[in-house]
């Protein structure tokens, strides 16, 4: 799908890797049930209220993720113009990016419960017609161990390496109603489809993608497009292709 697709006319450009369009940007703090103040922000649709909110759950910390991980950073940068969806972005305890540091310390997946609660009630509060969690990386171990909540619609996973969760937390998800799909690269890292499809069977509703050719860090703007699509799938609830390109005018 085009921009021309979408009813616009104009001359337009393709979406690169440092495209940023159209959207309203919203600083706020998240408070944890422990007394910890979480650096985090809002991107919105310009002027449209949200049809979803999206969730974001970082890279591990102490492998140099963050809020502004470069997937999480181009779903803020595309989504609120493209699918009119929401998405909050936040830095985990003790964890520093160019929008600051968050209070506390790195917990390994364990006090960061605080974090996961105060970020799903920041999506509720914002009152969208549908809530997801998207975590990648040690965010899905985060999002897995926590995020089983209600309210929450769907769990999108990118590279989910299943380090911290154990197998009796992810079974418990087969009671839940909350649609999870796994995307798992080719080559990752840490875990590989046929391990996945392995891990996941203890959860028949779970859906677990082969991303063919793909790697842990999601590097390179095909698979950037292959993940938007699928977030934006996830939030809105139905099948969705982001457009390629946009509006000069509105690049500028």
């Amino acid at each position: 799908m085009t921009a021309a697709a979408l009813g616009d006319t104009a001359m337009t450009a393709e979406i690169r890797s440092n495209t940023e369009l159209p959207v309203r940007r919203e600083a706020l703090t998240l408070r944890t049930s422990d007394g910890f103040a979480l650096v985090a922000e809002w991107a919105l649709p310009v002027s449209k209220p949200p049809a979803a909110a999206v969730v974001t759950f970082h890279p591990l910390p102490t492998a140099g993720g963050f809020m502004d991980s470069h997937l999480l950073r181009k779903a803020s940068n595309r989504l609120p113009a493209m699918a009119d969806i929401a998405v909050l972005r936040f830095n985990t305890r003790g964890t520093t990016s160019p929008h600051g540091t968050s209070e506390g310390s790195f917990d390994e997946a364990s006090a960061e419960r605080a974090d996961v609660d105060a970020a799903i009630e920041a999506g509720l509060v914002l009152g969208a017609p549908r809530l997801i969690l998207l975590g990648w990386s040690f965010g899905t171990d985060l999002v897995l161990k926590f995020g089983r909540q209600p309210g929450v619609d769907a769990v999108l996973l990118l590279s989910p390496p299943l380090r911290y969760t154990t197998q009796a937390e992810l079974a418990e998800w087969a009671e839940s109603p909350i649609q999870i799909t796994a995307l798992v690269p080719e080559d990752d890292d840490f875990l590989r489809p046929q391990e996945a499809l392995r891990r996941f069977a203890v959860v028949p509703r779970a859906e677990v993608v082969d991303i063919e050719g793909g790697k842990h860090l999601w590097v390179g703007e095909k698979y950037v497009r292959r993940a938007l699509d699928e977030v934006a799938s996830a939030a809105l609830g139905r099948p969705v292709r982001l457009p390629t390109e946009w509006n000069e005018e509105e690049l500028s």
